[in-house]
């Protein structure tokens, strides 16, 4: 099953492989490039970071545990 989450990160990465000049801006500003683009504001207290994988650097994102982020219902949401 994809979650929202996962749409959300596949809409910017194919954007970023299409756009040279959107990527070069999600590298140096997320936020804003994410805003300008798909018109979605990440909170002030949100901090986002991105890095560029290469053949040579891999990058393992750690999420957090999905016992500490789903409510009651059991549908997990974004943690921001």
């Amino acid at each position: 099953m994809v979650t929202t989450e996962q749409l959300f990160k596949n809409q910017i990465i194919h954007k970023a492989w299409e756009d040279p000049s959107f990527k070069e801006r999600l590298l140096k500003d997320p936020k804003a490039a994410i805003k300008e683009v798909l018109g979605i504001s990440i909170p002030d207290h949100v901090e986002l970071t991105t890095q560029e994988e290469t053949k040579d650097r891999f990058v393992l994102v750690i999420p957090p545990n999905p016992a500490e982020t789903l409510p009651a219902e059991g549908v997990r949401r974004f943690v921001w």
